[in-house]
């Protein structure tokens, strides 16, 4: 179906070829064709499924939406359609998640809470991605939130509930200080394999995946794997040789699996993020161009799109200039520090003439 999707461009297309489906698609399944030939159930369910977004005010976002993550946009396997209730910005310049065990230690807890606020120092913008399960993930939203930073959870079920039940105070203020997402519709219940599915959105939609504390298996390695296979950088911390809830990340760092950090600075450095408490001074005292800046030609190139049509999401500056997402964040971050973009809300990157 995201094969599908991607050639055509939405669903409303979509439908409107569905006799003629393997014209677009020749590999196309009987089950896909059968499926969309007859899809008056599927049609109901999106029509009762609307009426309750819009009831409740969360927001359905296609892969065609500006809102959508557009780094999860670029991964393989994407959901095609995401539900959404908050108010943070999905496409911040600086993403996260922090992920680990559910059965978190005092250490692992001291290690969340130092590294939040150390990190609020040193980047004061980063949107802290998380599964708002027991453990690590609870206490990354709330030192999050603590921290004055907007935090998402991503849920295994429908936003029509909230599993575990306890969290659900932390979780009322994270849509107002961030928000939560899911791909999954309402009455859909929070079985084990959603929380797997869930991993990926998780990963996709970062620039990093920080491991706090892990068994030898478990769910956070799950992230970690999934965040190596879509080209994200992976983060842990190491514990003490024999503990059970450090064996996950020690065997991480022995394999290779994850680069080894003691602190937030270590992170921003190999992040490449030093600069951002530099840019924020900067946007507050507001930042002087200079008149002939020096660029170097990728920087240049970016500009020459941004000439040619002004006012671009970062995902379409990538499609135009074929500098991958990662790469080119670190550019426009550079670009805004020259003075010579600005970046405007919802993730809008334009041109200073």
């Amino acid at each position: 179906m995201l094969e599908l999707y991607r050639k055509v461009g939405s669903a409303t297309l979509i439908m409107e070829h569905k006799n003629n489906l393997r014209d677009i698609l020749p590999d196309a399944s009987d089950k896909l064709v059968n499926a969309i030939q007859n899809s008056d159930e599927a049609r109901k369910r999106a029509e009762v499924e609307l009426e309750y977004d819009l009831r409740y005010g969360i927001e359905p976002l296609t892969m065609n939406d500006e809102r959508y993550p557009s780094r999860l946009r670029e991964c393989d396997d994407a959901p095609l359609m995401l539900f959404y209730k908050g108010n943070a910005n999905l496409n911040q310049q600086r993403v996260i998640n922090i992920v680990g065990t559910r059965h978190c230690t005092p250490y692992g807890e001291d290690l969340i809470r130092r590294f939040v606020t150390e990190l609020k120092q040193l980047c004061p913008q980063v949107l802290i991605v998380s599964g708002l399960a027991y453990g690590v993930d609870i206490n990354a939203h709330r030192q999050a939130l603590d921290k004055g930073y907007e935090t998402v959870g991503v849920l295994a079920h429908g936003l029509d509930d909230l599993y575990p039940n306890r969290h659900k105070e932390t979780a009322l203020r994270m849509i107002e200080q961030g928000g939560l997402l899911t791909e999954f519709l309402t009455q859909t219940n929070a079985d084990k394999i959603n929380f797997v599915r869930r991993n990926r959105i998780v990963a996709g939609m970062s620039d990093a995946c920080i491991l706090i504390e892990s068994a030898a298996h478990g769910g956070g390695l799950i992230t970690c794997d999934i965040s190596q296979s879509y080209g994200r950088d992976v983060f842990t911390f190491p514990g003490r040789i024999g503990d059970h809830y450090s064996e996950g990340c020690n065997n991480l760092i022995r394999n290779n699996g994850a680069t080894l950090i003691t602190s937030a600075e270590d992170f921003v450095k190999d992040m490449g993020w030093q600069d951002d408490t530099t840019l924020m001074r900067a946007k507050q005292q507001g930042i002087e161009r200079s008149l002939f800046p020096e660029l170097s030609p990728e920087e240049q190139l970016i500009v020459e799109v941004l000439s040619k049509t002004n006012d671009l999401q970062v995902n379409l500056i990538s499609v135009k200039t074929n500098i991958d997402i990662s790469r080119l964040t670190s550019l426009l971050f550079t670009l805004e520090m020259k003075g010579v973009i600005k970046t405007f809300a919802g993730g809008m990157y334009h041109l200073l003439k």
